[in-house]
This record gives structure tokens, sequence and C-alpha cells, in this order.
């Protein structure tokens, strides 16, 4: 008997592998399917030499030494950054915590039960107490998957942890453009202000030289009122790419996560270095190597899991649940020969009425 339970139950493992979930197929983008033609645009196959964006990494594209360390700094400190790799751990987790409904928890247990007989009860006409130790080896309310709703939520909890690690790319990728970005930046308005404050220094040497003309008479009024004119006009510029550089300042020591150290920011934006040259002639397949997109498409697939989750609810649901072991009334002979004891106890659940929560 104890055999045929064991077959029986190597037989539905082996049956318990269908799905209810529809079949999924990719929805088309809605962007042409060929590179424009045209004086506009550069010919496919020109740039041959150039490397493809998505081949690129942002070390690659960012050769500046200062920035790319404080990228580096930014993907070490970024809140953000942090928050959507500890979700990738829960949705990890979580994944695995599904994955392991398919196969059946085998738990070991010992027990004692105890109890009276009182002696109204008892054939003897007395009460006594009977004793019975347990030691078992079996399996605890397994469902078994005949319709696919523990895969379809496997197939939905497995689709929704790689959305999260796209998120997480696409944060990044986010992240280190929005650095490079106000880095950048900053290093624009801290050459915009050295050239205001020398403007600034060179107009109002011209404002002196000329008030000194005007009042040895050899200059009107006009042109004294035009000097300080320009004077003033140069102050406003050294006054708002002041305000500029402390924003961008404070701007990038958010992104960064941390104040940024002073020898790490560049003074002259001709002193960091660009960019790399990616290839334009892209496919429009490129787009399906987006993390975002990537990211959609995996929920897409999660809530198609979901619809054979949901249409499975639908059908019986068959628990198993079975053990072997020994059990006695005494301790000392529990493991002896003669004291062997099993159990198999299926049970099948037919939905009847749930007051529409399964067509909901």
């Amino acid at each position: 008997m104890i055999r045929s339970a064991i077959i029986i139950i190597i037989m539905i493992m082996c049956l318990a592998g269908c799905t209810m979930a529809p079949a999924y197929k990719r929805p088309d983008a809605p962007v042409p399917s060929s590179w424009p033609s045209g004086p506009a645009y550069k010919q496919a196959g020109s740039d041959q030499a150039v490397t493809a964006a998505a081949d690129m990494g942002w070390r690659e594209f960012y050769t500046d030494e200062k920035l790319q360390q404080v990228i580096s700094l930014a993907l070490i400190n970024n809140r953000d950054l942090r928050v959507a790799t500890l979700n990738i751990e829960k949705a990890r987790a979580l994944y695995r915590i599904q994955r392991a409904q398919i196969l059946p928890t085998v738990n070991a247990t010992g027990s004692l039960n105890e109890y009276k007989t009182p002696s109204s009860l008892s054939e003897t006409g007395e009460a006594y107490n009977v004793r019975v130790y347990n030691a078992n080896l079996g399996i605890s309310s397994w469902e078994v998957d005949f319709f696919g709703r523990v895969r379809s939520l496997k197939d939905r909890a497995l689709e929704q942890y790689l959305a999260t690690e796209h998120a997480r790319r696409s944060a990044q990728i986010s992240l280190i453009a929005e650095v490079a970005n106000a880095y950048l930046t900053l290093a624009a308005d801290i050459e915009n202000l050295e050239l205001a404050r020398s403007t600034l220094a060179t107009q109002e040497s011209s404002y002196n030289m000329i008030n000194r003309r005007y009042e040895l008479g050899s200059s009107s009024e006009l042109d004294l009122n035009q000097a300080r004119t320009r004077v003033e006009a140069a102050r406003v510029d050294v006054a708002r790419y002041t305000a500029l550089t402390a924003i961008d300042g404070n701007a990038l020591n958010l992104l960064v996560g941390t104040p940024v150290p002073a020898e790490l920011l560049s003074e002259k934006l001709d002193a960091t270095a660009t960019p790399k040259d990616i290839s334009v002639s892209l496919s429009s397949e490129v787009l399906l190597q987006r993390p975002d997109i990537l990211q959609a498409e995996s929920m897409l697939k999660a809530a198609n899991a979901n619809i054979g989750a949901a249409r499975a609810a639908f059908f019986p649901t068959i628990n198993l649940t079975t053990s072997i072991g020994t059990t006695s009334n005494d301790l000392y002979n529990l493991f002896k020969a003669g004291a062997g004891a099993w159990s198999f106890v299926p049970q099948v659940i037919l939905p009847i009425f749930d007051s529409g929560s399964r067509w909901a």
C-alpha cells in the first residue's frame, strides 16, 4: 500500500504541469520597420566603426576620470537606487517562496498524545490513562497543481521579479545620465561665473577710466551712464551665475547622495573629456533593449500569467496529506518492528458559491 501511494504521488507530480494562461504574444511596436532615408538622415553603414549605444557601458561612454568617480559615488550612495536594489531582493524572495509551492513540503514530526478515559466510559469500570507516541515523515496539505494555478502564480512572481530588475537598471541609467548632466552643467556655470567676474572687472576698469575722463571734461555724461549700465549688467551676471553654481552644486550632491569632493569638480567645461560617439543608424528594435520597455513587457507577462491562475480558480483544488512513521504507547517500543503506521488523505475542494469573487 505504501508503495502504491508513492507511485501515485510521483504520477501526480508528473501530470501536474499544465497551465491555463493564454499564450503570450509580443505586441507589435508602433514604430517604422526601417531606417528613414533622405538628405536629413545619416545613411546606415557609414558609421560601422562607431560602437552601438546598447553595447557600450557607461564608463566607455563617459571617459572623463573625475566624472567617472562622481558617478561611482552616486551608484554607491544614491538612496533611490538603494531602494530599487532592495526591491529586487524582495521580489526575488517572493519568487522563491512561490516557486517552492510547486513541490511538496516534507516534514518530520514527533508527538505525544496523552488522554484520560473516565470510569463511566471504561469497559472495566475504572479510569485509565492512554499515551500514544508518534514519529512521522510526511507531506502536509500539498496542492496538486492539475490545472496550473500554482505554476501560473510562480510565472507571475518570476515576471514581477524580472520587472523589478529592469526597473533597477532603468533607475541606474537615469541616475548616471542625471549625474553627468548635473556635473557638466555645474562645470559650465563655474566657467560662466569666472567669465562674468572677469567681465565685471573689465567693465569696472573701463568705468573708472571713463569717470576720470568725465571729471576732466573729455567724456560726456552719456558715456559715463552707459559705462555704469555695463557695470551693473556685469554684476547681475555675477550674481546670477553665483546662484546657479550653488544650485547646481546642491543638485549634484543630492543626486550623488553625499557631498562631492572639491578635487573631483571641473572648473572648466573644456577640461572635461567629451562623451564617446555612438552609432546613430540604429534599427527600431533597439527600443526592445530599453529597461523601461522590458519592465513594461515583464509586467504584461505577469498579468498574462495571472489570467491562468484566475482561470484555474474555477476548477477543483486537490490537496494531498500523507505520512509514514511509527506509533506506540511506549516510547521504548516506538522504533521496534510492528510499530509502523501510515496515512493517505486526499482532499478535493470544488467551488460552488463565492458571491462572485472568482469572476471579479
